[in-house]
């Protein structure tokens, strides 16, 4: 495995950047010509980036995106590091279980990033590239876009959550029917199922993922960021706990200066000026 203590990204090895523009952090998988495959190295720099993103206070909301002809084609089995050893089968199946739950940590500090997170999908999407634009909160698809969950062809598990997800989005069946067959589905089928909230043409797709990350960016930090707390604790909790939590948002909303700032805007019939308090 990589060494996890590092906290730089040497020059020439980013598998990620970030670029924070107008009010959007923009982070983009930065290898084309391996198809953006994912790996140790990527996961630890997507939790890198998302602690910047996180306490950056200019970041209203995150488009995560992809250079190239692919979203991500799935784990890069030709990275250092990717294979786990051990002196016996099970410290070899106890350091995987640990890299594993590190990778989760990582992957966890991303999908609950305060700010809402648009992902713009293109050509292939499988395997973890499935499952990380499962982490994002919105969806936009290219109509080449192709998802899959192939693990189990090829003797493997699913070990990201995609299934798990796609069960919360799509219903159980059809989150097993994927898993467990590895079939592909196309961007138009993707939609139907809720997975993908909006198809774009090939040569719109930034710019439509752009125009929703920036009607995001456009509204109170404070409401925006409420209401995906709100919904995420409803996925996750029983209803009465989420509902105790949309009403804690709503009372610090309501109390805000942007709420104010948002009645009077409107009442004068300008754009809102809102500044996150």
């Amino acid at each position: 495995m990589i060494d996890t203590t590092r906290t730089d990204v040497p020059e020439g090895e980013e598998r990620l950047r970030l670029d924070v523009e107008d009010g959007i952090a923009v982070l983009t998988l930065c290898r084309p010509a391996k198809l953006n495959a994912w790996s140790w190295e990527s996961t630890r720099q997507l939790g890198l980036l998302a602690d910047r993103i996180r306490f950056d206070p200019s970041v209203r909301a995150v488009l995560l995106r992809a250079e190239g002809r692919a979203f991500c084609a799935g784990i890069d089995v030709s990275a250092p590091g990717g294979a786990i050893t051990g002196r016996s089968g099970s410290e070899r199946a106890g350091a995987y279980y640990e890299g594993i739950r590190w990778a989760h940590e990582r992957f966890a500090a991303f999908a609950r990033l305060p700010q809402p997170v648009v992902a713009a999908v293109q050509g292939y999407c499988l395997g973890f590239g499935f499952e990380l634009a499962l982490m994002a909160d919105i969806r936009i698809a290219a109509r080449d876009a192709v998802f899959a969950l192939p693990e189990a062809q090829l003797g493997l598990a699913v070990d990201a959550g995609g299934d798990l997800r796609i069960a919360r989005e799509a219903g159980a069946g059809w989150a097993k029917y994927l898993a467990l067959t590895g079939r592909r589905l196309d961007a138009p089928t993707a939609e139907r199922l809720h997975l993908v909230q909006l198809l774009a043409e090939e040569d719109e797709l930034d710019a439509t993922a752009r125009t929703v990350a920036a009607e995001i960016a456009a509204n109170a930090p404070l409401a925006v960021q409420g209401v995906k707390h709100g919904i995420d604790a409803y996925a996750e909790t029983p209803v009465t706990a989420a509902l105790d939590r949309s009403a804690l948002s709503a009372a610090l909303t309501l109390t805000s200066d942007d709420a104010a700032e948002g009645y009077a805007a409107k009442s004068a019939r300008r754009a809102p000026r809102f500044e996150g308090k």
